[in-house]
């Protein structure tokens, strides 16, 4: 193992950390030294273990892996090689057709990830000392194409009981109007908003990512859990809170939730 790459694989979620290290298990010369469930502890592993590789989740909590990436930029020495994986965002990969930094698309192909890792592999030797920012020159061409497509790092007040929480918008799982009130639904606080109006919640948030499926609902994509079908060839959402919420997609929605998800 002595030549192998070292690697740190970062992802909010235990099992899709667990599936790619079993999968980089198979494609050799590698070695993962640490994982990390948030960008916060993705960054002081870097710092502590100097790796070659990372792989990035994009929407995490705390830091996104874009702000993961501005950290690097932001230090002296040089950055490893990243590899960001993504879930939705199409966007993301637009950028990402930059060859020096690659992407992966969930669910992860085994061929894909080869190729991902061969393309860090081919990066990393051709460096030359001449050139030590040449990593960092390629991660501020796609953190600056990125900067007005990311999730607005806005904070959102939920009332609880007395309380008002302050949580970040991408914690947002969905938000719905009932009983002229709009509930808002996070993976760790559910309360009600300030905000009058679906339509003055969604104003604040980022249009790519939180979609008015229904007239009274309002979801974050990156935070459903599966697609029912539902008759008339519509669809039913269960959202990745802890109530597997179902909620209905209206039909001037459907055609453009197949479209986005290939469905």
């Amino acid at each position: 193992m002595t030549n192998a790459l070292k690697v740190i694989v970062v992802d909010d979620e235990q099992l899709a950390r667990d599936e790619l290290c079993y999968q980089l298990e198979h494609v050799g010369d590698l070695e993962v030294v640490a994982q990390a469930g948030n960008g916060v502890e993705a960054v002081a592993a870097i710092d502590r273990l100097e790796p070659d590789l990372v792989f990035l989740d994009v929407q995490m909590p705390g830091l996104s892996g874009f702000e993961v990436a501005r950290r690097l930029l932001e230090r002296d020495e040089e950055a490893p090689a990243l590899i960001f994986v993504t879930a939705f965002d199409q966007h993301a990969i637009e950028a990402f057709e930059v060859n020096a930094v690659d992407y992966l698309l969930k669910p992860v192909e085994a061929g894909r990830l080869e190729q991902a890792v061969q393309r860090a592999r081919r990066r990393l030797a051709s460096e030359r000392p001449s050139q030590p920012l040449a990593v960092n020159d390629q991660l501020e061409k796609i953190v600056k194409m990125m900067a007005d497509r990311q999730v607005r790092r806005e904070q959102v007040a939920i009332k609880v009981g007395e309380r008002f929480m302050l949580v970040q918008a991408e914690e947002i799982i969905f938000a719905s109007l009932a009983d002229e009130s709009i509930n808002i639904v996070t993976g760790h606080v559910t309360g009600t908003s300030n905000y009058r109006t679906l339509d003055d919640l969604q104003a604040r948030l980022d249009p790519e990512i939180f979609w008015r499926v229904h007239r009274s609902h309002l979801v974050n994509i990156n935070k459903i859990k599966e697609i029912v079908p539902w008759f008339s060839r519509n669809y039913i959402l269960r959202m990745k809170d802890v109530k597997a919420t179902e909620i209905p997609v209206s039909r001037s929605q459907t055609k453009r939730l197949r479209e986005y998800l290939k469905l």
